[in-house]
Parts: C-alpha cells; sequence; structure tokens
C-alpha cells in the first residue's frame, strides 16, 4: 500500500508541474492579443492599474471570491507583461476547481487596465453506482468513501475513492478485488457526472498456514491460539496423514514407548483437523499487529516477560493462499520467588497473600498480578478488601526489587489512606419514574462506608427493575480528599415497560382473540389525580395486569393482578393479588338457547415476597394462598363421571429462589435457581372414610397433592457478548393416599411452546419442549386416558448471540440442543431417556410487546402413536414461554 500511495503522489506532482509549466508559457500570448485590438510590448513591461475585473465561463461559483483568491483587485499595480498575472493563474488552480484558465486584457486607457479571467469549471457529481457487490457492502461503501453530490470531480477524487474501496475490501481479505471508478456525463444536468464504481472482488486469500519459528518451550498450537483475528483457515483431512499415524503407532507400539503414542495421535489431530470457531480467515495488516502483541501478552502469562518477535513475513502461495512466518525470541522463563507487602495496618500479610493467590515459585505472570491486585472480575482481589471498607484513597504498587537469574523479588507497597464515607447520592435521568422507588433500591446511602461492591449490585438492583436502559447505567463516583467524603451520581435512562398484548390466532381447532395490558411501573395512589395521566398513572414501582381472551361463545377468559414490590414502603415485601375467570361451552346452533354444557374456572390468589438476607441478599422467598373452583355442567373432561359436579383445589404455595443474574433481558452473567413448592390439606387424613369405595366425583371433590419444582438457569459469557445459557427443570407431582392416587388436576404436559390458552381447564402445567408438537410428550397423550404426566425433566444448551442491545428493541440469535421427557408414575421413571432436539431461534424485546420469540427445531426422536409430533417444527413464544 506505501508503494501504490508513493507512485500515485508522484504522477500527481509530474502532472502539476507541466500544467503549471505550460500556463506560464501560455500566460504570454494570452494577454497579447484580445481580437487584435489591443498591442503590447513584450519587451518592455509596463506598470498600469487594473480598472476592473470581469469572471467569463463559471456557472455556481461566486465571482467576489473568485477575484480574492486570485489576488487581483480593483486599483492594484501590476506589471504587463510580469509574474502578477501568472501568480493569479496559479492560485486560482490550487483550488482544484477548473479544467481550464486564462487571463486577457480587454482594455487600456492610459494607465488602466480592464482583465478578463476565463475559467472552465470542473464537472460537478451528480450522483455515483457501486456495481458488483451486496446491497449490506454499498451501503458501508457509500458511507466510507464520503461522497457527496454535489462535489467537484476530479482525478485526485477518483483516486481517492478507488483507494478507499480497495481498502474496504483489503479488510475483508479480499486482496485481489479490482476497483474501476469512471465518469460519465450526466445528460439531465449541466456540467455533471455520475461516477460508475465497478468492483470485482474476486476470491478471498485466506491463511493457509503460521508457522512459529524459534519456539521450544511454548506449542505452536498453543500461540497461534492467543492470535484473536488472524486465524489459518479450517479444512478437514482425515485421510492425508492415516498412513504417517498408523506406521508411528505400530512403530511404538512395538518399542513399547505408550507416551509417545499418545503424542502421535495429537499430531495427527493437528495436521488433519483444523476447525475455527465463528472466526474466519482473513489477513488485516492493522490487526496482525495487534494480534503479535497478544501472542507476547501469552508469553507474558507464562512467565517469558523477555519474549519478543524478532520479524514476521506474509507472502502469497502458489495455490492464492497466504503465510505467514513469525520468528520469535522466547527469553528465559522468569518466577515469583519473595513477595513482601509494605505499608499494611488493615490486614495481615497472611491475609493479602491468601487474595493474591501468588505463591513462590509460580511463574511470573505480570496479568494476574495486576488483575488479583486491583480488579478481578472472577474472585476477590485486594483493592476490592480496600475499596469496600471505605479506603476510597487506596493504593497499590507493586515493585520489583531484585532480579537474579530467573527468580524476581516483589516488593508491594501500600498507601491505605483513610477512610472515605458517603456524603451525598445523586439521580438523574428518572423522568418517569419517582425517586423514592430508586433510593429503595440504593445499597449506598449517605453516612455510609464508601463500598464499591455495594455500587456493583446498586447497579444490577436498578437494572432489574426493567425501567431503564441497563447498557445507559452509569455511576459517578466524585471523592473529595479534604474532607474525607466522597459524592455518587446514578445516571439512569427511562425506558417503555409497559406492554400490550393484541393477537389473533388458531389453536386447538379454534380462531383464538387475545387482549392483554401490563402496566408495570404503575401508581395507584395516583389514580383519582388527572394530572398524572401520562397517559396512565405511573413512577411508583407497582404493576398492573390485565387480560382478556375469547374465541367467541364457547370460550372466555379474563384476568386481573395487581403487585405492590415495597408493602408499607420501608421494606420490600411484595404483596400480589389475582383474579381470573375462563367458561368454556360446547357450541350450540341456536343463538337463543343458552348452552348447557359448561365449564367454568374461577381462582383467586394472594401472595406475599420479601428479599432475604441468609445465605446472601440474593435469595427470595414468596408464600402464596390459592383457590380455585372447578364448576362441571355436564361437561366431562376427565374419563370418569358424567361431566357434573364441583372440584375445589386449596393450595399453598413456597418458592425460594437466588437470582444473581447482572440484567433481566439479557444477561451475560450470573444464574437464577429456584425450588417450588405446592401442597393442599391432606384432606383424607382428617377422617375415617373409605376412598377406595368413592366414586370419582365424590373422592375429588376436594382435591389433594403435593407438587415439587425445580428450575436452574446459569449463564457464562464466552468472548464478549456471546453467552452460554445452560437450564435444567425437574417437576413431580405426588400424593398422600394411594387409594385416591395422583390427582388428575394440575399434571404436567411437556412438549411444544409452552403458551396456555383454551385447552388449559384442568389447571394443567405446560413444558415447553421445542422440535416437538404441543403436549406431544406428555403420558397417554395419544390414547386420550390417564392423561398428563406426574414427573419430567428437562435440560437445555444454548448459545446467544445480540444483534442489537438496545433497550427498544433488543434482539438476540441462539442456538440450541434440548431434551426431555414425563412420565405417569415414578416406578417408570427414566431420567436419561429423553426425547431429543436441535435448532435456532430469535428473540425480539420490545417494551411494549415484552419478550417474543420465534424458533425453529428438529426433534430427533419418534413419539408412540403420534408419527408426525417431531420432525422440523416452528414455534412462537411470548415472554419466556419457551424457556
Amino acid at each position: 500500500m506505501h508503494i501504490k500511495n508513493y507512485l500515485t503522489y508522484k504522477k500527481q506532482s509530474i502532472t502539476t508541474a507541466f500544467a503549471l509549466l505550460l500556463i506560464l508559457l501560455l500566460t504570454v500570448p494570452s494577454l497579447a492579443q484580445d481580437n487584435g485590438l489591443i498591442e503590447l510590448n513584450y519587451e518592455k513591461p509596463q506598470s498600469y492599474n487594473i480598472e476592473s475585473i470581469e469572471i467569463s465561463g463559471i456557472e455556481f461559483l461566486d465571482e467576489n471570491a473568485l477575484i480574492i483568491i486570485s489576488g487581483l483587485s480593483i486599483g492594484k499595480k501590476i506589471n504587463i507583461p510580469g509574474d502578477d498575472i501568472a501568480l493569479a493563474i496559479r492560485k486560482l488552480w490550487k483550488q482544484g476547481l477548473f479544467e481550464d484558465i486564462s487571463i486577457s486584457v480587454i482594455d487600456i486607457r492610459d494607465d488602466n487596465v480592464s482583465l478578463n479571467i476565463s475559467l472552465k469549471e470542473r464537472p460537478r457529481l451528480s450522483g455515483f453506482n457501486i456495481q458488483g457487490t451486496r446491497k449490506s457492502s454499498k451501503e458501508s461503501l457509500r458511507d466510507k468513501s464520503k461522497l457527496v453530490v454535489g462535489d467537484v470531480v476530479t482525478e485526485n477524487l477518483m483516486i481517492r475513492t478507488k483507494e478507499i474501496i480497495e481498502e474496504h475490501f483489503v479488510e475483508k481479505g479480499f486482496f485481489n478485488a479490482n476497483v474501476e471508478v469512471e465518469k460519465k456525463t450526466d445528460p439531465k444536468r449541466p456540467n455533471s457526472v455520475e461516477l460508475e464504481i465497478k468492483v470485482k472482488k474476486n476470491n478471498r486469500i485466506r491463511i493457509d498456514e503460521i508457522n512459529i519459528i524459534g519456539n521450544k518451550e511454548v506449542k505452536s498450537e498453543r500461540l497461534k491460539s492467543s492470535l484473536k483475528e488472524t486465524k489459518e483457515k479450517a479444512f478437514i483431512k482425515p485421510l492425508k496423514h492415516a498412513d504417517e499415524l498408523f506406521i508411528n503407532l505400530a512403530k511404538d507400539a512395538l518399542s513399547l514407548k505408550w507416551p509417545k503414542m499418545r503424542s502421535d495421535f495429537t499430531d495427527y489431530l493437528n495436521k488433519s483437523f483444523r476447525l475455527t470457531i465463528l472466526k474466519s480467515s482473513k489477513f488485516i495488516p492493522d490487526v496482525f499487529e495487534d494480534d503479535k502483541a497478544l501472542m507476547i501478552d501469552k508469553y507474558n502469562k507464562l512467565g517469558y516477560r523477555d519474549a519478543k518477535i524478532i520479524n514476521d513475513s506474509v507472502y502469497r502461495k502458489k495455490d492464492n493462499t497466504m503465510a505467514i512466518d513469525i520468528r520469535v525470541d522466547e527469553g528465559n522463563k522468569y518466577y515469583f520467588r519473595n513477595i513482601n507487602w509494605v505499608g499494611n495496618t488493615v490486614y495481615s500479610d497472611f491475609d493479602l497473600d491468601n487474595v493474591l493467590q501468588l505463591r513462590k515459585g509460580d511463574p511470573y505472570n505480570k496479568e494476574l498480578l495486576e488483575t488479583n491486585l486491583s480488579f478481578n472480575q472472577n474472585g476477590p482481589d485486594v483493592s476490592s478488601m480496600y475499596l469496600d471498607n471505605g479506603y476510597l484513597f487506596f493504593n497499590v504498587d507493586p515493585i520489583e526489587v531484585q532480579v537474579e537469574n530467573d527468580s524476581i523479588d516483589l516488593e508491594i507497597r501500600i498507601r491505605e489512606g483513610e477512610q472515605a464515607y458517603l456524603k451525598n447520592i445523586i439521580i438523574k435521568g428518572n423522568t418517569r419514574t419517582n425517586d423514592h422507588v430508586i433510593v429503595r433500591e440504593l445499597r449506598t446511602r449517605p453516612g455510609q462506608l464508601f463500598s464499591r461492591d455495594a455500587i456493583i449490585r446498586t447497579q444490577r438492583e436498578l437494572a432489574q427493575l426493567k425501567y431503564f436502559n441497563p447498557e445507559t447505567l452509569d455511576v459517578q463516583v466524585l471523592p473529595d480528599p479534604l474532607d474525607g467524603t466522597v459524592d455518587i451520581v446514578y445516571t439512569v435512562e427511562e425506558t417503555s415497560s409497559d406492554q400490550i398484548e393484541l393477537s389473533g390466532g388458531w389453536g386447538y381447532g379454534r380462531i383464538i382473540g387475545t387482549v392483554g395490558l401490563s402496566f408495570n411501573n404503575f401508581s395507584i395512589r395516583n389514580i383519582f389525580n388527572k394530572k398524572s395521566y401520562q397517559p396512565i398513572p405511573s413512577g411508583d414501582g407497582q404493576k398492573l395486569s390485565l387480560r382478556f381472551q375469547t374465541y367467541g361463545a364457547g370460550y372466555m377468559s379474563y384476568s386481573a393482578s395487581f403487585t405492590e414490590p415495597w408493602l408499607g414502603g420501608k421494606r420490600p415485601n411484595a404483596l400480589s393479588v389475582s383474579l381470573y375467570h375462563s367458561k368454556y361451552s360446547l357450541a350450540t346452533y341456536d343463538a337463543n338457547v343458552a348452552p348447557t354444557n359448561t365449564f367454568a374456572i374461577n381462582g383467586l390468589t394472594v401472595g406475599i415476597g420479601r428479599r432475604l438476607t441468609w445465605p446472601d441478599d440474593f435469595f427470595q422467598m414468596y408464600m402464596g394462598i390459592n383457590l380455585q373452583q372447578y364448576d362441571l355442567n355436564n361437561y366431562s373432561i376427565f374419563s370418569f363421571g358424567d361431566g357434573t359436579g364441583q372440584f375445589n383445589n386449596f393450595n399453598y404455595t413456597l418458592t425460594i429462589n437466588r437470582n444473581s443474574t447482572d440484567q433481566p433481558i439479557y444477561p451475560r452473567g450470573g444464574s437464577d435457581v429456584g425450588l417450588t413448592l405446592e401442597l393442599t390439606p391432606p384432606y383424607s387424613s382428617f377422617g375415617n372414610l373409605d376412598y377406595s369405595a368413592m366414586d370419582d366425583e365424590e373422592k375429588y371433590k376436594w382435591v389433594e397433592y403435593h407438587k415439587w419444582k425445580v428450575k436452574a438457569n446459569f449463564f457464562s459469557s464466552i468472548v464478549g457478548d456471546l453467552v452460554l445459557s445452560t437450564r435444567t427443570q425437574f417437576g413431580f407431582l405426588g400424593y398422600y393416599n394411594k387409594d385416591i392416587g395422583v390427582t388428575p388436576f394440575d399434571r404436567f404436559f411437556l412438549g411444544g411452546d409452552g403458551l396456555s390458552g383454551y385447552n388449559n381447564m384442568d389447571g394443567r402445567e405446560l413444558i415447553a419442549l421445542r422440535g416437538y408438537s404441543n403436549e406431544a410428550l406428555t403420558p397417554n397423550y395419544a390414547t386420550n386416558t390417564n392423561l398428563g404426566g406426574v414427573i419430567y425433566n428437562k435440560f437445555t444448551l444454548e448459545m446467544r448471540y445480540p444483534l442489537s442491545l438496545n433497550p427498544s428493541a433488543t434482539i438476540y440469535v441462539m442456538g440450541y440442543l434440548e431434551g426431555g421427557n414425563s412420565w405417569d408414575s415414578f416406578s417408570n421413571f427414566r431420567p436419561f431417556e429423553i426425547y431429543k432436539t436441535a435448532g435456532i431461534g430469535v428473540r425480539v424485546f420490545l417494551p411494549m410487546f415484552g419478550l417474543l420469540g420465534l424458533d425453529w427445531g428438529y426433534g430427533f426422536d419418534d413419539v408412540p402413536g403420534l408419527p408426525d409430533a417431531g420432525g422440523s417444527q416452528f414455534h412462537f413464544s411470548i415472554n419466556q414461554s419457551l424457556d
């Protein structure tokens, strides 16, 4: 690239010099004649005063500005012939706006002269078109080229455009890309041209091999893995080196060199298989320089602090690939020897050593030393010990006091300073949410000792509210060393948290319509305050939800719920109340006759939740009382009775949950683990009734059971925003009395999208499993006898990557492996006999609609009695129904 730029510059310089010489030669003739009326004596230059200056030949430029640029002005004394005219032409030519310039004398009276500056403007850019590349690439090239309609089209502009586009493709690995820039006259606009930019990318040049030369202690594969962006191209050649492997294995086996056989196999794998994950093989010079620095960092982490790259070379191979040779000098490997602490009075050497986690004889690793001293995201560090105890002005400085042979002695000098106390806590940016809603989530209060951990925890708590953009949450720490205090400023950005659900779909053979509203930052105390409606009263952190669902006269369901997260306003005790009603009826053909086959469900739930401080303050506990009444009128949903009767479900729910995820929408770390117990009173134990002789309507009139559920979700950041989500679920439905057995209500139904709706009439709990049709993995689903599972398990491994983290439209894609099954009794439970599936999906979080999902899955296993249950399946989800 440097050689190319140099040649371009030389070409331009020669062209410019030639043009100027030509101008100087033509200057005198241009002044010598004006239609033959004016005669000048070139042997004796004469001084004249400029009486007037005319500009001719221009259409788009300002005449006065051009006269100023030329350096000529009315009243100025010039010599004709002389240098003044030549200098004026040079000044105008430097602007790059003209193809031709001449200055002529149009009149001489006494000592006064009138001049005409004749100009021919260069054409203007009226548009440009890029051919030979995709639409997305065109948009990027338009931005990079910085071409603007109205630009003056010069050779330099065309050359610069060509180089920018070529550089763009070099960055993508297309070193053979051909770019041609041509100008064509625009017939629709005078003095205008269009640029035709023709691109031929040709094949990308990939890196065939990276050769590390001079490494004796660190293996080449380990060093090449440290190159973040510069990767060799992938290949799979299992047969190419197979004969070499068999010969080496046979030799080593005959000579009883068993460890060598393992090395032979490793060498075979390295020669025969090379896979790159999420990285393409391409060479970008600037990025390669950064990668070389990463290789040296790798050496430094292993104790080779003198390691350096002597030289490198990049060259083309005959098969149109590239090869890179990197010659290194490893130097000696160094080790920590003596580590001494100086200046510490708050913590002992023993305590600091335990946190530093470096021992005598460990390889010298400067990065690990600095991490364990200053900021370790995976564990404690020395700085956090002090900063979490108020020592904001703490400072630590590791000094190498002696380097002897391969050993290094460290002296870690600490300046503890005084403890700092919080003075002012300032909140900015909350335009809708009231201050007290934010203040009650703060872990930092005026008068407390400064704590970095408390600030980090406050950021998490504010993100978990879902009222603010978690990506822009900002904290400013403003210390005042004079009085030993510190101010903390929390800056938030409000996002919409209310949601609306409007949907119509086909389910269970019917068209189902749904309308739902969720106000997640509601204010019930302002419900009668007209001024607070914007468009609803909000800002107190309460939640109000309303939902209505119908498919005409046959089904109707509505529900309402309200949650107060801080009951009483002083402690985080959440009160929730919900009411719901559903009614099912068989179709009737007479609109004037009320249906006689009906099934109604009425329910009331009252619950209270609170945050716990033990075992740690990530734990929460919820307790709820649930009342459900099933009223059947000649409507049979089970395999017993005549379909008429009343069944009651009165149960107590206890949930203990620990949630340490860093944010709710796209968590990158932490976990969410919960245990739920749901149980009814053991009615059958209160009397001496013979339940074995009872009919089913009487036996199940008061539903009794105990249900146990465990859910766990762990998030791990792999690289950057690439996140692995590992999930598992387990559920068990038990009974108190063997004569009653397991209740037909509240069973587990596995498979599909997990969306509840019309068919959720018996309190069933829907468990999603992608790759299979809805509820298809439920025991006895094909025969419809003793329907529903009493035990299930589910396992999920999911890789996620975000396309947008904008709070108004968070989008991420995923690929997953999943498996699960359900059984109709504990005796049939086979935890490892699961239905397996894999697929891909996308999630879109819109504040108004919540988290929406579309997944494609492929079920690998056949389902007995349901030949179409597996295979290729698409699933739509709302608010994590698939999770």
